[in-house]
Order: C-alpha cells, then structure tokens, then sequence
C-alpha cells in the first residue's frame, strides 16, 4: 500500500498506520467491490429476463466501475484509492486464471477441431500481424515527436503485443442471446482463448529485448524464443492433463467425490504456477491443461464430479469476468500514477483498428484461396469437372469477416501485461491501453448486435454441438428430475481396429464428430497393456490416410490411439 502523504501533513499516514483504522478502510474497500459485482450480476440477470440483448452487463459495469471511482477520486483521503486500484499481481494470480481455465474446459472440441485451420491462422498470424502493425504505427508516430513520446521500436512492439489480446466476452455473451452461426462464434472463441496466450507469450518475448540493440536477427531470435515458449509450455499443460486422466483411470479416488474435485482443480492451477516458474507461459499451460481435462480426465470422473468441475470452474470465470470489467473502470480515476496523451490515445486508437483489419480480411482472402483450392483438387480426384471458384462457397464468408472484426475487442490482459511496460514513458503507455480497452468495449462491444443485423448474420440457429446442457435437472420445468442420460439397448463391440468411428467411441453424441460427451457405451473391459497395444496398431493407419477436412487427421488419432490409454472402460 502506498504511504506517500499528498498533503504533506503526515495525518493520513499516521491513520493509516492504526491497525483497527485500516481495517475499516479495508472493509469499505472490499464492501465497495463487493456491492460493485453484485450490481453487475444482478444486472444481467435483469437484462435477461426483459429481453434485452442489445447492451451487456460488461458495459454497465464499466460504467459503474467509473462512476464510483469518481466518486472515491474525488473524496478526501487516499487509502480506499489505493485499496481499490488495479493490483496486477491478483489479476495474474487469482482473476485470469479460472476464466483461461474455464475457456479450455468449455471448450465446444468438435467445432474447435472443425475449423482449427482458420483459428489458427487468425490466432498466430493474425495476432503477430496485429502486434506488428500496431507496434510500427505507433513507432512511426513517436518518431515525430509530437507527444513529447520518444519510444524505442521494442517498446511499441511490447504495445502492439499487449493490445493484440482480444477479450471478447461481450460478444460472445450477445452471440448466445442471438444464436449465432456456431461457426462464427467458434472461429471468435477459438481465435480470442488462444489469442491471449500467443500476446502473452508475445508480449515476454519483447520484453526480453529491452534496454538492447535490434538487429535484423533479432527477428528470427524472437520468433525461436516465441516457439519455444509456447510449445513447452503446450508441452506442460497437456501433461498435467494426460497424469491427471491417468490418476483418475488408475485409482478408486471417485469413491471421495469432494477429494476428486479438489484433485483436478488443484493440478490444474499448479500446471499455472509450475509453467510460470518455469520462465514459460502459465496462460498457455492452463489453457491446454483446460482442454486436456475435458477431453480425457472427465470421463474418468464421477458423475458429481462431473457436474462440481463444471460448475465451480463456470462461477469462478464468471466472478472473475464481472470482476475485471468493474476493476477497470475503477482504474481510469482511481490510478494516480497514469499520463494521458490525448493526441497518442487516438493514433492509437485508430492505429488498433489497422491492425485489426490487417490481421481479419488479407488473412480470410488466403482461407478462402487454399479453401477453394483444396475442395477443386479433391473434385478432381473424383473425375467432377467443371467447377471453379465461382461455384464454392467461401471458408470465411465477407460478413463473417466484419463481424470477426468488429468483434476483436480488447480486455483486462492487455492492461495487466500493461503493467510490466516500466522506464520513462510508462505511465503513458499504461494510460493509453487502458483508455483504448475501455473504448473497444464500450464502442464495439456495444454496437456488435446492431453489426449483426446490417451485415446479415443468421441468428435464431440451434447449436446440435453445444455442451451447455448438462444439467441433473431443469429448473425451469417444475423442478422434475430429467435425467441426461436415458437407457438404450446395450450393443455389442468388435475390437477397437475394425470399427468406424463412431462405433468405438467411448462416448457417443447427437452429432457425427464423436468429440462430445453423450451417452456411455458399453465395450469389453481391457488392461491398459492391450489397450496400448491396440492403440499402437492403428497408428499406421492413421497416418497412412489422413483426409484432407480441417483436423479430422487429428479425430482420428484421437479415437483409436489416444483415448483407449487414457479413459477408463
């Protein structure tokens, strides 16, 4: 806590110093955050019930979050200022990790897989584009010296990295209102939860170069210490998955429900702290751990476990999502420590918007070419003649584009990776960040529904892929006990090598993907020994054949050879 004396007194010191003193300001503190969330949940709850999609709860608390921080601006004293300011070091340790570890587990896999060639391409591509751009507009703009801002190229790249960390929570809860296109919302989730570990990883690799000459090799340095970090930490992440799964498989730990939850949650943050130890990324580790123990270790679990991971991992991200929104509000007054630059907030601004463009249309212009590529190239190993570009619809059609760019806002990661921007200029670009995040929610975020409609989205379409409905019960229905899984006619199963897909799937679904959970089928139980053996059988087929559709290689791999080893029978 901060024990400068503004007035020059020394009175506030001396309050603050009383132990029963700060309490009380400790208490009005959180009492204020608090009342803050509170009013931010209770609004959307009152935004779902009339109906109304066109503003989000984000925004409202935005705005309060500012409204009250006025107020405590204005105040006499400082010590609830200081109580109440953006602490980066609970951001990192408590508030991103349960929303990075929720985005993994929630994650819609069979979508996600479908179209893991455009996500991708927007998620690492894009992403070093937009860090690029933006880094060099606003390069180009110090160099003028209009501001008084002086800024090394590696400064404006760490910028650059910062702002290209999408946050698009207010899309996508609006994108749920309007049953959006379950492609586009995919290629925006997808894109946003592994966009913010590429910034992350992104903005550390900059950072690494700072206070040092850039050379032209310093590019290919950066871009091996990125791979590197990213791919070890990947590396980490789906290990503690895979141990998980396996700890689960191998044990009777289902007996204690309450135990096996404490479990999974508890390896899942140390794959965080392990990775961050480590000097790799824990976003990435937490990320991939995420999608691991969805994929694997949740089939392993008791059915309470099942649904206590599901929802406590959904309060927590919801809790910190809310959180974070009031947080910066608070954080334009209550920081006292920021430089505005009204003239630099606009360049980048505008700069931002650059650079989403660069990194959202060339790049679905490339899609769509190899899209349409590839779909003639397999017409014509079939003997169909005469189609051409004309006749093949676009992978990432033009109103898809405009909404994936309207959509790209930014959040709470590029104002907390903010903080480690230090040296003469920091406090402006702290202030810069800040403002432009508050601006691309409250502008696109609040504009995105009307988007929809100029641009054509189609709405109203029913998601058959979705893992939301996993509830015991409904409580809209009486409070009648439905169960999920209802009973169907036991089917006998032939070894693991000779089946299509769907027969040997361990869970079956109402979609073709078989990467849902659904209903359990019965097989003969097997020893891991012959399982493995199984599985090592079908690699050879696996690689002997691997069709041309985005990651269905990788379902294939997954079917045969990885998920006999890890889930139990």
């Amino acid at each position: 806590l901060r024990q400068d004396d503004p007035d020059g007194t020394g009175d506030d010191d001396d309050i603050v110093k009383d132990p029963a003193t700060a309490e009380i300001f400790s208490s009005w503190a959180i009492f204020i955050l608090i009342m803050l969330l509170v009013f931010s949940l209770w609004t959307s709850y009152y935004l779902h019930r009339r109906k109304i999609q066109a503003v989000h709860e984000t925004v409202v608390s935005i705005f309060s979050g500012m409204l009250v921080g006025l107020i405590i601006r204005i105040a006499p004293g400082h010590y609830i200022q200081d109580a109440v300011s953006f602490n980066y070091g609970y951001f990192f340790n408590l508030l991103l990790p349960p929303i990075i570890l929720n985005s993994g587990f929630q994650l819609h896999q069979s979508n996600f897989f479908k179209n893991i060639s455009s996500i991708l391409t927007f998620a690492i591509v894009g992403t070093a584009l937009s860090c690029l751009v933006l880094g060099i507009v606003l390069f180009l703009w110090s160099q003028t010296g209009l501001d008084g801002l002086k800024l090394t190229l590696v400064e404006c790249i760490s910028v650059g990295a910062t702002l290209s960390a999408t946050d698009p929570v207010t899309v996508l809860a609006i994108f749920n209102a309007y049953k959006v296109d379950p492609k586009l919302y995919t290629l925006i989730f997808g894109e946003s939860i592994l966009n913010d570990a590429v910034s992350i990883v992104m903005f550390e690799t900059a950072q690494k170069f700072h206070g040092q000459k850039v050379y032209a090799s310093s590019l290919f340095k950066g871009i091996g210490m990125f791979c590197g970090t990213f791919i070890i930490s990947m590396i980490i992440g789906v290990g503690t998955g895979v141990f998980v799964s396996l700890t689960l498989k191998h044990s009777k730990v289902r007996r204690m429900p309450q135990v096996e939850v404490c479990v999974v949650f508890l390896l899942a943050y140390a794959s965080y702290f392990f990775s961050t130890g480590c000097h790799m990324s824990g976003i990435v580790s937490l990320l991939f751990c995420g999608i691991t123990l969805r994929r694997y270790a949740y089939y392993n679990m008791s059915r309470r476990t099942q649904l206590a991971t599901k929802f406590i991992f959904e309060l927590l991200a919801q809790l910190s999502e809310n959180f974070i929104f009031v947080y910066l509000g608070l954080s334009l007054f209550t920081e006292i420590d920021l430089v505005y630059k009204p003239l630099f907030i606009v360049i980048s601004a505008l700069g931002l918007c650059l650079a989403r463009w660069c990194a959202v249309f060339p790049l679905s212009k490339v899609i769509n070419i190899v899209h349409k590529t590839r779909v003639k190239r397999r017409h014509n190993r079939s003997g169909i003649i005469g189609i051409n570009n004309d006749n093949i619809e676009d992978e990432i059609p033009e109103p898809y584009q405009m909404i994936l760019f309207w959509g790209g806002l930014r959040g709470a990661v590029g104002v907390a990776l903010a903080a480690g921007l230090e040296g003469e200029h920091g406090a402006s670009l702290r202030a810069t960040i800040l403002v432009d995040v508050v601006l691309t929610v409250i502008i696109f975020g609040g504009t995105i529904s009307s988007m929809l409609e100029i641009v054509g989205i189609r709405t109203g379409v029913e998601n058959t892929d979705s893992m939301d409905d996993d509830d015991e019960f409904d409580v809209e229905n009486n409070n009648t006990y439905q169960p999920r899984f209802k009973a169907r006619s036991s089917v006998a199963v032939a070894p693991l090598a000779g089946l299509p897909n769907d027969a040997i799937s361990l869970r079956t679904s109402t979609n073709d993907s078989g990467l849902e959970e659904g209903t359990s089928t019965s097989r003969p139980h097997s020893t891991s020994g012959s399982a493995l053996r199984e599985s090592i059988s079908n690699i050879q087929n696996i690689w002997g054949s691997i069709p041309s559709d985005q990651g269905k290689w990788l379902q294939h791999l997954d079917e045969q050879v990885i998920k006999p080893v890890l889930l139990d029978s």
